[in-house]
């Protein structure tokens, strides 16, 4: 993967101070798609454009397909035309007085008319679109709009694609759609794509790698699932909506049951093992929603926990509860079950649950700074409504 980074892919490196601090390293390879999350003001559109060339840094470092867009220690600043940069905008920046087939043309002025004119009508019918060729933005839907972006934004055949928020602005069940028709897209591309999102379940459906960003540096990269469920720090933690994140003591580390054993609230909790954490430490753990179980009788190879229901909330098809371990004034646990379930238990507000917690889907990291962690609402991305274990 990193030779097909570094021959074919793209790689960014971007720093400054001000006006937007940067301190951003990312990589996308070819055929893969990129998701860059954050909340606003992370920076995320700044990288875009900075990859596009309609921003330079102080520092930086851009190069696809092996060859450098920019770096600033050796002058080299290739224009956004040079470096064939596929842009759809988050509300799509059609030109309203124009056709789709003629928005998409003004990407072309390079060939000749009748060129351009059968090039445009490709491309909309490769997005859906055959038969609204001579319709104006206005006459479109959000959902065409975008489309009409993609194809115009695929018309010079880009080295990459850069999405900023591109279902932004359509409705849930368009934006679904649109979902499976950019998985297609991406399969037939042999190029990078990165997208921006605030969005966690965006990235978890769409993106192969996920960056995390936050005030314009690059806090942690990985597979999607890996970074939601396993985050390096618990400032990624909160970012990326985990709810249940708290402070626990390291009892000890069991190599031969490959298991570290804590002590949070009294309760020995066993986790996959994770021997940097020396005995005795402090360290913060965390267990994604989705990955918390109401138990069975004894629940066997789990940790089991006794709490009382705080809230009940129906959710479609599922149960969102809130569970008090340990007394109602200390930070609740919070799980996601099956509605079916939950009625099978007899759930309800004010009552006593089991639940189990895997020991493999207990997380470890180091101790956050201050007291046991809440998440801290107005700094997070949208939350991934549940990670399946």
């Amino acid at each position: 993967m990193a030779d097909d980074i570094h021959d074919r892919g793209l790689h960014v490196r971007l720093q400054q101070a001000a006006p937007i601090p940067l301190a951003v390293e990312i990589e996308c390879a070819p055929k893969e798609l990129l998701a860059l999350v954050g909340p606003s003001g992370s920076g995320k559109s700044t990288v875009l454009r900075a990859i596009a060339g309609l921003a330079t840094p102080s520092k930086g470092y851009v190069a696809c397909g092996g060859v450098p867009w920019l770096d600033t220690r050796s002058g080299i600043a290739l224009s956004p035309r040079e470096r064939r940069v596929g842009f759809v905008f988050q509300h799509y920046g059609l030109f309203p007085h124009l056709s789709a087939a003629a928005n998409i043309m003004e990407s072309l002025v390079e060939l000749p008319v009748p060129a351009r004119r059968r090039r445009a009508h490709d491309l909309l019918a490769r997005v859906h679109l055959d038969g609204l060729e001579d319709r104006l933005p206005g006459e479109l839907s959000g959902g065409q709009q975008q489309r009409v972006a993609v194809a115009r934004a695929l018309a010079r055949e880009p080295n990459v694609l850069l999405l900023d928020e591109p279902f932004a602005a359509v409705d849930r069940a368009t934006r679904e759609r649109l979902y499976t028709e950019l998985a297609e897209l991406k399969r037939e591309l042999s190029i990078p794509v990165v997208l921006v999102t605030h969005d966690i379940d965006e990235a978890l459906m769409l993106a192969d790698r996920m960056s995390v960003l936050y005030r314009g540096r690059t806090l942690q990269s990985g597979v999607p699932f890996e970074v939601v469920t396993r985050p390096a720090t618990v400032q990624v933690a909160q970012l990326v909506g985990l709810k249940n994140v708290f402070r626990a003591g390291v009892v000890g580390h069991d190599p031969q049951r490959n298991e570290t054993t804590i002590e949070w609230r009294r309760h020995r909790l066993r986790t996959r093992i994770e021997p940097q954490f020396a005995p005795g430490s402090q360290v913060t753990w965390a267990i994604a929603q989705g990955q918390i179980v109401l138990a069975d009788g004894a629940a066997g190879e789990g940790n089991t926990l006794d709490g009382v229901v705080l809230q009940y909330l129906r959710l479609g098809n599922n149960a969102a509860l809130t569970v008090a371990v340990g007394g109602a004034d200390r930070p609740p646990l919070f799980l996601s079950v099956p509605l079916h379930v939950a009625r099978r238990n007899g759930v309800e507000a004010g009552a006593t649950v089991r639940i189990s917690l895997l020991p493999e889907s207990i997380h470890l990291m180091p101790a956050d700074s201050g007291p046991e962690a809440e998440i801290e609402k107005h700094r997070r991305i949208q939350p991934a409504s549940d990670v399946a274990a």
